[in-house]
This record gives C-alpha cells, structure tokens and sequence, in this order.
C-alpha cells in the first residue's frame, strides 16, 4: 500500500513555500513554481497540522530571523544513489559558508561538476539541505531552481556574503 504525501503551505519573507511528507518525514520542501517543481502536487492531501510541518514552520521562522540550530526533521529526499551522494555532501556545508560544484564533486569523487550541478539543482528539499551555499568556480553565484534572487537572500540571511557582491 502506498504511503499519503501530505503537503502544505508557509509563507516566508522571500516567498510562499511548500512542504511535503510521507508519514513524518519531509520529503520536499520548494519555492512555489520553482523550476523542478513536482506536477503531482494537486494529488497530495493538503494537511497542515502534521508535526514535521508543525516543527518546520518554527524551525523556519527561527532561521529567517537569522538563528540557526540543528533541525531535528527527518528528511527523506527522493532521488538516484549519485543524487543523494550529492545531497549529503551538501549536509556537511557549514551555515554561513559557500563550497564549489567542483569542491564538491571532489569530495565524492565524481570528475563531473557538471554533473553535480544536475544533482544539486533537483534537491528536494531547499534550505535544510542546502543547495544554496553551492557557488560557481569564481565564487559567483549561479544557478538555483528557487530563482537567484532566493539563492541570493539565503546567502545573506546565513551572513555567508561579506566576502563577494551580492
């Protein structure tokens, strides 16, 4: 039997955001109409009162404000084995600090950046697992399916920009 997709939505300061679980764990969390966005949405039941949204809506609103802790949210990103490779190795990114494609596609021993990118563009789960603190090669920020005007505004609320232009 097939597990309900529960989702939601939050409004935050840079945009509305929607969250999605099976049982209580996350399994998505994107800008609205962000590129990859899932089409399955309108099948998924609206339930705004599952706890993980209940944890996350706080967890977020904290992080906005501009405090930081460890979440303690389940994740569970669907994805290919490369992918989730990619995605763990985006957990291990300090807040407030950037790494490149090619840092990253080092650390998982992949010849690929642009490979990388591929993956780090499908996350699933914005923000907790963070996508954003994934720069060009010059430190330029490129690329980021919430809009670079997201990917920009996060950088700065995790105080990560001070060393290039925003």
């Amino acid at each position: 039997m097939k597990k309900m997709t529960h989702t939601c939505t939050m409004n935050t300061r840079i945009g509305e955001i929607r969250l999605s679980a099976v049982e209580n764990e996350l399994t998505g969390l994107w800008f609205t109409g962000q590129k990859h966005y899932p089409k399955q949405i309108a099948l998924w039941e609206n339930n705004p009162n599952l706890p993980v949204f209940a944890t996350l809506r706080e967890w977020l609103a904290k992080y906005f404000e501009g405090e930081y802790f460890k979440q303690k949210i389940k994740l569970r990103p669907a994805g290919t084995d490369f992918q989730k490779s990619v995605w763990n190795s985006l957990l291990e990114i300090p807040v407030g600090q950037i790494v490149t494609y090619g840092e990253i596609a080092n650390r998982i021993n992949c010849k690929s950046a642009r490979a990388v990118g591929g993956a780090v563009g499908r996350n699933p789960i914005s923000i907790l697992i963070p996508c954003h603190r994934v720069v060009g090669a010059n430190g330029n920020i490129t690329g980021y399916a919430g809009g670079i005007d997201k990917k920009r505004a996060l950088l700065k609320i995790e105080r990560s920009m001070s060393h290039f232009e925003v």
